[in-house]
């Protein structure tokens, strides 16, 4: 019987769940909706519901199993976003809820973080910029406003992690995951004993580390009952799911990956060795790659996330079931510039005409394809703006640009990626690089490769390049313009 592993891929929009093959096809795979909800101890909080995502992948699972019956399920893997986690009991209980990364009640916290410490330091020590959403901010807002969840729990669990012990009842903590908390040395890939001694948090509060790949437990017979697999099938850590959508791509030291989802993140692996963090925050994070040595450069910003706001607010309908081929198909139409519309998202920084949230250049002959095209010319100029960024901090050039994630799929936006990077752009013909980076980690701890390079070599598939066409000049004159220096 042919081999397969589950993955279960816990998004901020969907939860789903994959089965891959030996040779990184995907078998079959399930989703459902995923979304916050609020906080009962805490108003206009956001929290996850871990029950509801759990019982969400657990129907996702039993469907994709059923789809692939005639395949023997090796391993199960977990991957998630980053950051977000919770104090947890060894039963498993939760002392507090899982604080959503799109909560704003951290923001003060992160305006008192200097008063734990210095900024430099901490970013001189884990590379990660500072968000208002990092795990430090969270432990800190748990310390100020409820420190009794902290005093009565056994360990802070992320959320990967969560899932994990579910299925196994074992605690652990990957590497990938802890390096989003801006907690850890990213030298040394361990928790900075120096930062947590700081906060006055105990150097135990994290489970064990372990790497992806390693294989945490057996998968329990009440979990498994509910997943629809066999009791006693391995649970192999994986973790952060940006750091698998690289590994999924294929890329190699230096080759710049956009991923493409809620949040675009821009990345590029480079030996931990050789990397000399920036002194000053320049908008660089460094997180920790799924293989050990490897350190991710990155910067990030809202992408398909501002793409949602656009299609509730100029294709809605009372039925709701606008979908972005129609959105494309108009987009599509209109002449590279938009005609002088131009679009700056609210997230954007001052960089860009110095103003934010704005739709400029409107006249009575805008359609709604223009505000369209001119949202993904926004987000195309500030990939170039990220990219510019990147090379200048690794000190290297970029021939060409990995995309995957969620907005790999839109044509007409990988056109104008092409265009405005004067670069090609390529993406892999499986769409689901976070899933099948997974897997390669999977199949890695479960000894069918020898190491992850060799599971990337055997497993990426080919790609899909869109090379710059006719309007890359036309873009540059428009980025030189758009982009205050």
């Amino acid at each position: 019987m042919h081999k397969a592993v589950l993955v279960l891929d816990c998004g901020a929009t969907n939860v789903k769940a994959s089965l891959v093959d030996t040779t990184g096809q995907i078998l079959a795979s399930h989703a459902l909706p995923n979304e916050t909800i609020p906080d009962p101890y805490y108003k206009g909080g956001l929290i996850w519901d871990i029950e509801a995502i759990w019982n969400k992948l657990a129907r996702c699972s039993r469907k994709a199993c059923q789809e692939a019956e005639n395949h023997e399920i090796a391993a199960i893997t977990v991957t998630t976003f980053g950051v977000d986690g919770a104090a947890m009991k060894k039963d498993g209980s939760l002392c507090y809820p899982v604080i959503s990364w799109q909560c704003k009640r951290t923001e003060e916290a992160e305006k008192k973080l200097p008063a734990y410490i210095d900024p430099q330091e901490l970013r001189r020590i884990t590379g990660i910029k500072s968000y208002h959403f990092n795990t430090i901010n969270k432990l800190i807002w748990l310390q100020e406003n409820k420190p009794d969840v902290l005093d009565k729990a056994d360990y802070y669990v992320l959320m990967p992690s969560i899932l994990l012990h579910r299925m196994t009842g074992e605690f652990v903590t990957d590497t990938t995951m802890a390096g989003t908390t801006m907690l850890t040395n990213l030298k040394t890939r361990r928790f900075s004993t120096e930062i947590l001694e700081k906060l006055a948090l105990g150097t135990d509060l994290f489970p064990p580390l372990v790497e992806p790949g390693t294989i945490v437990g057996k998968i329990t017979s009440e979990a498994a009952g509910a997943l629809g697999v066999k009791t006693g099938t391995d649970v192999i850590a994986a973790g952060h799911d940006t750091q698998f959508a690289i590994l999924g791509s294929g890329a190699g030291i230096h080759q710049p990956v956009l991923s493409s989802g809620t949040w675009e993140i821009l990345m590029a692996r480079t030996m931990t060795e050789n990397l000399l963090i920036p002194e000053s925050d320049t908008g660089i994070t460094v997180e920790l790659d799924a293989q050990p040595g490897v350190a991710d450069l990155g910067v990030q910003w809202i992408a398909s996330g501002a793409l949602e706001w656009i299609r509730r607010m100029f294709y809605s309908n009372p039925e709701g079931n606008i979908d972005y081929s129609v959105m494309i198909q108009e987009a599509g139409k209109v002449p590279a510039g938009c005609e002088g519309v131009i679009v700056l998202p609210e997230f954007f920084p001052g960089k860009f005409l110095g103003n934010e949230g704005m739709i400029r250049g409107i006249t009575h002959e805008t359609s709604c394809g223009h505000v369209y095209r001119a949202t993904l010319e926004a987000l195309s100029f500030y990939t170039r703006y990220g990219l510019e960024k990147l090379t200048r901090s690794g000190n290297f050039s970029a021939g060409e640009i990995i995309c995957v994630g969620g907005g790999s799929r839109n044509s007409l936006w990988n056109q104008i990626r092409a265009d405005v990077l004067n670069k090609p752009v390529k993406c892999a013909e499986i769409k689901e690089s976070t899933v099948l980076g997974a897997a390669m980690t999977a199949f890695t701890g479960k000894g069918f490769y020898p190491s992850l390079s060799s599971a990337s070599r055997q497993l990426t598939k080919a790609f899909e390049v869109t090379e710059p066409g006719e309007n890359a000049h036309q873009y540059e004159e428009l980025y030189g313009s758009f982009l205050i220096k």
